[in-house]
């Protein structure tokens, strides 16, 4: 039985919770890089969001249906990709705020 209670009390010990690391070093270039990914992203969302809005009129000016459906769907997943970067985004700050 000591094998068993052996086991349970290995078992039983709490795991390690190291503080995180920054695994670039604080390296100012790649926080930079970082930083314009993060605002290409915002401006890519909001330049489809324009262009698809400007789809969705012409294809209604020009009476083409398929165009106007598909600056729809274009203006629906730029939405969908402007609230996933708006959470995304204050992830990846508090990451890099806690590790630097």
């Amino acid at each position: 039985m000591s094998a068993v209670t052996a086991v349970l009390d290995v078992l039983s010990a709490p795991l390690p919770n190291p503080a995180p690391a920054d695994p670039t070093g604080g390296n100012a270039a790649i926080q930079l890089l970082i930083s314009y990914v993060k605002w290409g992203v915002l401006i890519v969302c909001a330049v489809v969001a324009v262009a698809s809005g400007a789809f969705m009129a012409w294809g209604s000016a020009s009476d083409r249906p398929d165009a106007s459906s598909k600056g729809k769907r274009a203006l629906l997943w730029s939405v969908v990709g402007l609230i996933a970067s708006a959470v995304a985004i204050p992830m990846i700050n508090a990451v890099q705020t806690a590790t630097s």
